[in-house]
């Protein structure tokens, strides 16, 4: 079989302005980044913005696992696959932090025969969004530090600095540090690193839909708050302006293609555990202006992502998709049966039986939105013949539509069933209305109580002194009516990252709560959650070289 790196070389990228012919742009609407990259102006943006949406097909997962399912794979091969079919097609992603991708992760732009390219730049400092956003969360800790060191007009409390600085790496060593030690003047005060991708300011510039939009809600961003316990927020530094100048490239949606040279646009990176997890509204918006699928994915399993994707994105956007595809392996499967990452390798369909009940969470979770789905069974190479059989007819048993995909060793050959499936699901011409699962107008704790109950499977919701005191104040500050974003481990229904499978009669346990005012929500934690990830002991930054102008390495 050919590797990730043959197959991009094999592959002979089309001009950008080429593949930019395909949804009706000319070279006045890009600007380029080289041949192969480029942003779309917002003069094109705005041109299609009445056109009427074309279907949203969302794809989502079981809970993650080690031994991987796919789902970024799933989504590029299925939008091939809708193309090979003859529909007008684009494909919507989230860009690579280059934490993950120096760390365990490696690269993200699909595998096999279903890859976007060029991936070494996707994977590195691909249009440079990441480093604007860097930039622009550093510039807020910056003006914090310099009001305290110039007189502190507006009475910050040093020790109640809730913003933190940022990095786009995985430095564990970052995540509490001291500041304010080099001049006499200066305020001492604690600090820390979060990883880029997951600033506030990523999922503003992926929740706003235009320049304007996008300046409002950093000016509400919360930063800190004053010896009276009151919010100080961007718009109270006045920073507003400069972070708006920062962010006004990054927030244009960048263009590349697939191998098979479908459209795709890759565009913001918010984290799926502490933030909303999906690709920028302005990106899903334009793309299903200009086509008649646009094939995109939520962070992490249908418990975290997909619910945030309905309950904040699509909320945002005022849809919601037309179908949504769940991704599942055998051997996630089996990992979720208590199967060992060891024995992967060997037949177990004993696992299987054990581990499906994940499976079948996820779907009820769809369910709940009034989705229609499909199952994407994503083969592996060492998948058998009865392992296979195993979930495709429990599948039929218990009707829910299913189909093998090999995207990833036949592209999109390997992707028509789920297309033809896809497509049939999304004939139906009825309006698809907008069907969150709660009610903004419900109580703080009632929307989490929600999202644990009917999606994460929990017998009840727990939350600690430091909460309910949260909740007192965020209501006097009129931030009760914002939708939820869950942060937990995204490798259980549970809060618990070692409960595999499905586990029953549990409960969530909110620690704290944090206003992400700007973004438009307001995050629960709950057990461990890591804004600042570390570096493994052999992380993927080890595998990587340049050798005459070739890119070696995990991508």
């Amino acid at each position: 079989m050919l590797s990730d790196l043959d197959i991009a070389q094999k592959a002979k990228m089309e001009e950008i302005t080429e593949i930019a012919k395909q949804i009706d742009l000319t070279a006045k609407d890009l600007e380029l980044y080289g041949n192969y990259k480029a942003k779309i102006s917002f003069d094109a943006i705005n041109r299609y913005k009445k056109n009427k949406r074309g279907k949203i097909i969302l794809v989502t997962a079981i809970n993650p696992t080690k031994a991987g399912e796919g789902k970024s794979t799933t989504t590029i091969g299925l939008g091939d696959s809708l193309s090979k079919l003859g529909y007008k097609t684009m494909i919507a992603l989230r860009e690579p932090s280059l934490g993950p991708v120096m760390g365990l992760k490696g690269g993200a732009a699909g595998g096999g025969y279903s890859q976007v390219v060029p991936m070494e730049d996707i994977n590195l400092h691909f249009t440079g969004d990441i480093h604007a956003i860097t930039a622009a969360n550093n510039l807020i800790s910056s003006v914090i530090d310099n009001h305290l060191y110039r007189g502190n007009k507006l009475d910050i409390d040093p020790e109640n600095v809730v913003w933190r600085r940022t990095m786009d790496m995985n430095d564990r060593s970052l995540r509490k540090i001291k500041v304010g030690l080099s001049l006499k003047r200066e305020v001492p005060r604690f600090d820390g690193f979060d990883i880029s991708v997951a600033s506030e300011v990523m999922a503003v510039l992926c929740l706003a839909t235009d320049l304007d939009d996008l300046k409002a809600r950093l000016s509400k961003m919360v930063v800190a708050y004053n010896t009276d316990l009151k919010p100080v927020t961007v718009k109270d530094l006045k920073v507003e302006g400069a972070l708006t100048m920062l962010l006004k490239d990054a927030i244009k949606p960048n263009l590349v293609q697939t191998l098979e040279k479908t459209p795709a646009l890759i565009h913001g990176g918010p984290f799926a555990n502490i933030a909303h997890g999906a690709n920028s509204v302005i990106a899903t918006d334009f793309a299903s202006r200009v086509s008649e699928y646009v094939v995109t994915e939520a962070g992490f399993g249908a418990d975290l992502g997909m619910e945030k994707f309905m309950d904040i994105k699509m909320r945002t956007m005022d849809t919601m998709p037309r179908a949504v595809v769940i991704v599942a392996s055998i051997r996630a499967l089996k990992l979720h049966g208590d199967a060992k990452k060891e024995d992967l390798e060997n037949e177990d369909v004993e696992a299987i039986k054990k581990g499906i009940v994940n499976l079948e969470k996820h779907i009820e979770s769809v369910r709940e939105f009034d989705r229609p789905y499909v199952i994407a069974l994503n083969r592996f190479a060492n998948d058998t013949d009865n392992e296979l059989n195993y979930v495709i007819d429990w599948a039929k048993a218990n009707n829910h539509p299913i189909s093998l995909s090999e995207v990833f060793t036949k592209g999109s050959e390997g992707g028509l069933d789920l297309a033809e499936k896809i497509v049939k699901l999304t004939d139906n011409k009825a309006n698809i209305k907008n069907k969150p699962i709660y009610s903004l107008d419900m109580s703080i704790k009632d929307k989490i109580n929600t999202i644990a109950k009917k999606i994460y499977g929990a017998k009840a919701v727990e939350f600690t002194e430091r909460a309910e005191e949260q909740i007192i104040e965020f209501n006097k500050n009129g931030w009760d009516k914002l939708p939820i974003c869950m942060a937990k481990t995204p490798l259980s229904l549970s809060d618990n990252a070692k409960l595999k499978g499905r586990p029953k009669d549990f409960t969530i346990t909110v620690r704290e709560l944090k206003p992400s005012i700007g973004a438009g929500f307001i995050v629960a934690l709950t057990g461990k959650v890591m804004t600042m990830p570390g570096l493994p002991k052999h992380g993927a930054y080890e595998n990587m070289d340049v050798i005459d102008q070739k890119i070696i390495g995990l991508f």
